[in-house]
């Protein structure tokens, strides 16, 4: 049993390792005037994270398969009706750094969904004593996450608003997905690695930052 622990906080660092490692070497390369090298390995980024979230997790029962399955499918259906209804977040198309397509929405996007739902809810669940405080907590770190990534998003050829910006319902949209997807995660009672999760959502959110206030483009 003892082995086991020490192999699982093994894979865990390392894990914390490759993450921060490829969001810095990100901002330090496109920094120096490589983006177009980096911003074209993205799909790579977010995957190796969902490969650990998966190790660390681990990701593995039935149960939890069900529900990853569940939150994957709900952010591809939402984002193919964002993309073509203009109601729901917004008018924008995604643009050609985030891969491999299906109806106009990157196959990565739902990797996304599931990746910040689960992070989210490990670094806020069963933590603040009240379900629906933490469900709205860990919804709300998210769309706090994504305001950063809007401003990026578009010169970074991930998703382009056509307005120019994203718009208040975007944010809006965002929190009520997040508050069904959080609520039905906390329900099926997960086993969470909150040290993982916390590490996965501040690299992104220095990354993002950054180019927030240094914009290259």
């Amino acid at each position: 049993m003892l082995e086991q622990l020490s192999e699982n906080k093994k894979v865990m660092y390392l894990g914390i390792f490759m993450v921060w490692l490829f969001h810095l070497s990100g901002i330090i390369g496109m920094s120096m005037g490589h983006s177009d090298w980096f911003l074209s390995k993205t799909i790579v980024n977010l995957l190796v994270a969902l490969f650990f979230l998966i190790l660390c997790y681990p990701v593995l029962s039935a149960k939890s398969i069900k529900v990853a399955a569940f939150v994957f499918m709900t952010g591809m259906v939402v984002e193919w009706i964002g993309v073509h209804n203009d109601w729901l977040f917004g008018s924008y198309y995604y643009g050609n750094n985030l891969g491999p397509k299906i109806y106009g929405v990157p196959l990565v996007i739902g990797v996304n969904w599931l990746t910040l739902t689960f992070i989210t809810s490990a670094m806020i669940m069963k933590k603040l004593g009240n379900k629906w405080l933490e469900i709205a907590t860990a919804s709300a770190l998210m769309v706090f996450l994504d305001f950063f990534i809007e401003v990026s998003a578009p010169p970074f050829d991930f998703w382009i608003w056509p307005e120019g910006e994203a718009p208040l319902r975007n944010f809006i949209a965002w929190f009520c997905i997040a508050f069904v997807l959080h609520y039905v995660v906390q329900k099926a009672n997960i086993k969470w690695n909150s040290v993982f999760s916390w590490q996965v959502y501040l690299a992104q959110l220095v990354f993002f930052m950054y180019f927030y206030f240094f914009p290259l483009f």
